[in-house]
């Protein structure tokens, strides 16, 4: 597991990191009428699928299009998570039905769930008690690949390489 508040820096595609443009950071959600903005922006196909997220260092919740990548959702900088995001309105309430830390541009490990839960209910989001999808991310100390560890089998999928019990991603 992470340290809470572990701070993320971007570890996917230069190329990516590149197109990354000022004020071209996600939608942020301070409180539930940001919510409601943003989904009065968004059709209701749109609204059915997940959103791309971020938590930036300041605690503030982003979000931008599922297709958006997520370094560009946080404006090029570092996170304290990141992932997917689908939301219900209901009763007059947002919650957070589904969160995944699914993002390979910042592979944020599972321990990353504070910082999400703290930026929901800072916005007066509803939300599950824990990631209702989560990943494991590790960087394979032979070649170097990444790996996401499934059935916690830490085992590279290229090399067949021990991988480490501890998030070891960033370069």
């Amino acid at each position: 597991m992470s340290t809470p508040g572990r701070r993320y820096g971007y570890v996917g595609p230069p190329h990516l990191l590149r197109t990354v443009r000022p004020g071209t950071a996600g939608h942020a959600v301070h409180a539930a009428a940001d919510l409601d903005a943003w989904a009065a922006e968004r059709g209701g196909a749109e609204l059915a699928e997940p959103f791309t997220f971020v938590v930036t260092p300041d605690g503030l919740l982003r979000l931008a299009p599922r297709r958006s990548e997520h370094v560009a959702c946080a404006g090029g900088g570092d996170v304290l998570a990141a992932g997917e995001m689908t939301f219900r309105r209901a009763a007059g309430r947002w919650t957070a039905t589904e969160v995944s830390n699914q993002s390979t541009g910042y592979c944020p490990d599972p321990g990353s769930w504070p910082a999400v839960a703290a930026a929901l209910d800072r916005a007066g989001v509803g939300r599950p008690g824990r990631f209702t999808h989560e990943l494991v991310f590790r960087r394979c100390p032979e070649c170097r690949e990444l790996n996401v560890v499934r059935e916690n089998q830490f085992v590279c999928v290229f090399c067949d390489g021990d991988l480490p019990p501890l998030w070891n991603v960033a370069p």
